[in-house]
């Protein structure tokens, strides 16, 4: 079968078993890679109501048919599993080259089930698996993990997934790293494999994925050349150069990105504030080199050396969403603090996005008198404070005094603490990302209704629609359509393992690859019903857990309940139920659940299992 390897790893960590599978063709047909075939698998191979953290809870490592083939921007991984912050069906992808030696070592997927009693790692070398103890690892940071699998294994060109101490402790926040700095970020997939006892899955191999048509893809990647120089040369000139740190500015005097807790004003920072943690500005001072992932020919990643003062270290520069969790939300414009707090995420496995917010809850209370400075283990948490800031993150890195709560995350914390609450802000439970849905309602529809909450790199009418003129992005009225054809677009960025900045490519360029790889004949209908039917199989397996609609929340600040009095977003409020109705009944589900009728699994196709739970007979 073209663009897979025809082989998926299942390993069963608590009788110490690796068992090697034929991929499951039907599915690989319907669902293509990532998120829609991992939550294919998990919902064979998970009962209905596991723990997260359970021996029978599993969590899979999924690539994409794009992967290692040589299609521009086709690097990306999916971690899946059931998310200890949100109880329902978890994705979270990653960048960088885990993807392609994944696939070079002979498997399209792995998933691991069980718990070991000791620390282990999975060794996935030309198609051979087996676990290993990781017992002499397990505590290392994750560039000390690296370096370690390397020494321990002998192979210098080995590639891994991992975590670090974040995830041993099973952190909320935790993430799964590989390539130094490159995450499987959201919603605590690095809690789910710590809890296993699972250090790191190593891979490597000299398995040589099948194309249908190699000149096609040769052609397509050469024609890239004249997009870039033409069209989008100006972007394509920013973003090569600065990278998603590019556009931090511009977020946050438009008030997209998060603001003091998301609820402050561009007026609350000053230009020098702003500026400082741009790019550009960033890169004048601490440029290194810059750093790309598998077969992208943007490059939009750089690793810096920052020497300041007594600071003199080697970090990635921070991303835009990183930038806002350190910078903006804290009202922090000192940008050797928020490397520090980046490069501290990276070392210990944490998601940048919860771990920058939960200190943004944090402040608030503290600035609110709902913690007293003895509580916060004597670190004085004011906005902009940017030494009590790397102190909490070393607090919570350490996992010492107040720190061990809020490995929680925000909504976590404030229930183990008592307090807080009510300056939390978060959707489905866990942080969003950094683009605000007062300024793109779009995104408040994605951050509530996405069986996955609380991303910005999910389906809808997406990032852009923020810069629409008011009269059309706060007009609720007509958006299910555009909506609905969001999630067919995005749906396919995520299950094709190509990246969600493939905008860089020509149009189509994306459809071409896969029908390049693939050989199949792309119809408009097929790729309409593989986009539905992602989001179906990902929105099944919380609807098999028990959640509804009903279920589907998001804080009211967020959505400006009460709206903002000041600033670009003054008394803007977002229709969310309005949203919410137009996109189901665009959908032709049922509105006031939230969950497909019999009639569109049927018209949709490969989700027969779906309806004999949602619909026996």
């Amino acid at each position: 079968m073209y663009g897979f390897t025809g082989k998926v790893l299942i390993a069963d960590l608590t009788d110490g078993t690796c068992a090697i599978e034929d991929l499951n063709l039907e599915w690989a047909g319907d669902y293509l890679g990532g998120p829609a075939l991992g939550a294919r698998y998990l919902y064979d191979l998970m009962p209905a109501n596991t723990p997260v953290f359970a021996p029978e809870s599993v969590l899979g490592f999924v690539t994409g048919p794009l992967n290692d083939t040589k299609s521009f921007m086709g690097g990306r991984y999916t971690v899946v599993c059931k998310s200890p912050v949100t109880g329902g069906f978890n994705d979270s992808s990653s960048g960088g080259e885990f993807a392609v030696h994944m696939k070079r070592s002979g498997f399209d997927a792995i998933f691991v089930k069980g718990i070991s009693k000791t620390p282990v790692y999975l060794f996935i070398d030309d198609g051979n698996a087996e676990i290993r103890d990781a017992s002499a690892i397990w505590g290392l940071k994750t560039l000390e993990t690296e370096a370690a699998l390397k020494e321990e294994t002998g192979c210098k060109d080995i590639c891994a997934a991992l975590i670090g101490p974040g995830g041993e402790r099973m952190s909320y926040m935790a993430a799964i790293m590989n390539d130094g700095h490159r995450a499987a970020g959201r919603g605590g997939s690095g809690a789910v494999m710590g809890s296993k006892r699972l250090k790191a899955v190593v891979c490597r191999g000299t398995y040589k994925v099948q194309v249908k048509d190699p000149d096609e893809i040769t052609r397509i990647n050469r024609s890239w050349k004249e997009y870039s120089e033409g069209p989008i040369a100006g972007m394509m000139s920013t973003w090569g150069a600065h990278g998603t740190a590019s556009n931090y500015e511009s977020a946050v005097f438009t008030s997209d990105a998060g603001i003091k807790n998301w609820g402050g004003v561009p007026a609350g920072l000053s230009d020098e504030q702003v500026q400082n943690l741009t790019g550009a500005s960033m890169d004048n001072k601490y440029f290194v080199k810059k750093v790309a992932c598998n077969s992208c020919p943007v490059g939009c990643g750089a690793m810096l050396r920052v020497k300041s003062g007594n600071h003199d270290f080697e970090t990635a520069r921070p991303e835009y969403e990183t930038l806002g969790s350190f910078g903006s939300m804290l009202l922090n414009g000192d940008e050797v603090s928020v490397n520090i707090c980046n490069m501290l995420c990276n070392e210990y496995g944490y998601d940048t996005i919860s771990f920058g917010a939960t200190i943004a809850w944090l402040t608030e209370c503290y600035e609110n008198g709902l913690f007293t400075i003895d509580e916060l283990d004597g670190i004085d948490l004011r906005w902009g404070n940017s030494s009590a800031i790397v102190a909490m993150a070393e607090r919570i890195c350490d996992y010492k005094g107040i720190g061990a709560a809020l490995n929680g995350a925000s909504r976590k914390a404030s229930e183990i603490l008592g307090r807080g609450s009510e300056f939390l802000t978060v959707a489905g439970g866990i942080e969003p990302g950094h683009h605000c849905a007062r300024n793109n309602p779009a995104m408040a529809r994605t951050f509530t209704f996405d069986p996955t909450p609380g991303r910005h790199v999910k389906g809808g009418r997406g990032v852009g629609t923020g810069f629409a003129p008011p009269e059309v992005k706060y007009n609720f009225d007509g958006t299910g359509e555009q909506d609905k054809a969001g999630v067919i677009r995005a749906e396919f960025d995520n299950l094709s393992g190509v990246c969600h900045f493939n905008h860089f490519l020509e149009r189509d360029a994306k459809y071409k690859y896969l029908s390049a790889v693939t050989g199949n004949d792309l119809t408009e209908e097929y790729l309409s019903n593989l986009g539905l039917r992602s989001f179906t199989i990902r929105s099944a397996f919380n609807i098999r857990e028990g959640l509804r609609r009903r279920d589907c929340t998001i804080s009211e600040r967020l959505i400006g309940k009460p709206p903002l009095t000041d600033g670009p977003l003054a008394g803007v409020t977002i229709d969310i139920e309005k949203l919410g109705d137009n996109f189901y009944e665009a959908l032709g589900w049922d509105v006031e659940t939230g969950t497909p009728t019999k009639e569109f699994l049927e018209k949709v196709g490969g989700l027969e299992a779906v309806i004999r739970d949602m619909y026996p007979e």
